[in-house]
């Protein structure tokens, strides 16, 4: 398993307090009162959502009533490894807001599921397939920063050939095999690529969604379900135009009921490998 991420130690850590204000009876408010902060914040903490001081964390253990020491200093072990950087930090603005979220959280899950209707996925996209998206989308971004979301993409993908690398399930609505960016050519060398890793990863999976599959409400929008490790909840990350959205709980739970309905009605692993090879074909001869 990869280092944990600051986002993810932040969350776990998150967790961790929620049990404990759980196991002491309390509810948020109750802690707020006893640490001189809103009920919000509390909440905020216990999603990982904040960062914690050393103050604040001693606060709310004394609040909690936690009087282990070993206890206290794995959670301050925690919370102080909650604030260190990860590799995405060292390009700047380029990844802000959701979007580091996103990367730091895929950065620790071990099982990724991803249902994509436009595009392929970025873990997959070959470096000619992510600049020719880029191009497309000059008119909302400078040159520079295109530049540097495809430096992004091809270091996320090193997680994949890594010691520990994620179980990564992906299905493709077959649109995306028939939108060429980039022209022939460069669509002929990521369906070949996708197909290759599908047949030689044996933790990458890939399945393709067929025309001829009847529209149902699981078919609006793209997704990636994240799973974690040890008792972690899952995420699910749904990407937008002005950036990437993420829930919890009933959201994860809506969105995994929705994946098992795509992954029954798309075409198996072997006859989606056939499917994107017989794509690749046509594109050469195009």
């Amino acid at each position: 398993m990869p280092a944990s991420s600051p986002t993810v130690r932040r969350r776990r850590l998150g967790l961790i307090l929620r049990d404990l204000r759980l196991a002491a009876q309390l509810t948020g408010e109750e802690v707020g009162r006893r640490v001189e902060r809103s009920a919000s914040w509390v909440s905020r903490v216990e999603h990982g959502r904040v960062g914690l001081r050393s103050r604040d964390l001693n606060d709310l253990l004394d609040a909690l009533e936690v009087t282990s020491q070993e206890i206290r200093a794995e959670l301050t072990q925690l919370a102080r490894e909650s604030k260190q950087r990860g590799w995405w930090n060292r390009y700047g603005q380029t990844i802000t807001g959701p979007y580091a979220s996103f990367i730091s959280f895929e950065h620790e899950a071990s099982v990724l599921l991803c249902y994509e209707t436009l595009v392929v996925n970025g873990l997959l996209q070959t470096e000619a397939y992510a600049r020719a998206l880029n191009d497309r989308a000059t008119s909302i971004q400078a040159s520079g920063d295109a530049d540097r979301q495809v430096q992004i993409k091809l270091t996320r993908q090193q997680r994949l050939t890594s010691e520990n690398p994620p179980e990564l399930w992906i299905i493709l609505d077959e649109a995306v095999l028939r939108r060429p960016f980039g022209g022939p050519s460069v669509m002929r060398e990521q369906l070949q690529y996708l197909a290759a890793t599908a047949d030689e990863l044996p933790h990458v999976s890939i399945q393709v969604l067929p025309h001829r599959q009847a529209i149902f409400p699981g078919m609006i929008a793209s997704f990636t379900l994240m799973e974690f490790p040890g008792p972690d909840t899952s995420i699910v990350f749904s990407e937008g135009l002005t950036g990437a959205v993420h829930g919890e709980s009933e959201e994860a739970v809506r969105c995994t009921i929705i994946f098992n309905e795509l992954r029954a009605a798309a075409l198996s692993k072997r006859d989606s490998i056939k499917m994107l090879r017989g794509a690749a074909q046509v594109m050469v001869e195009q």
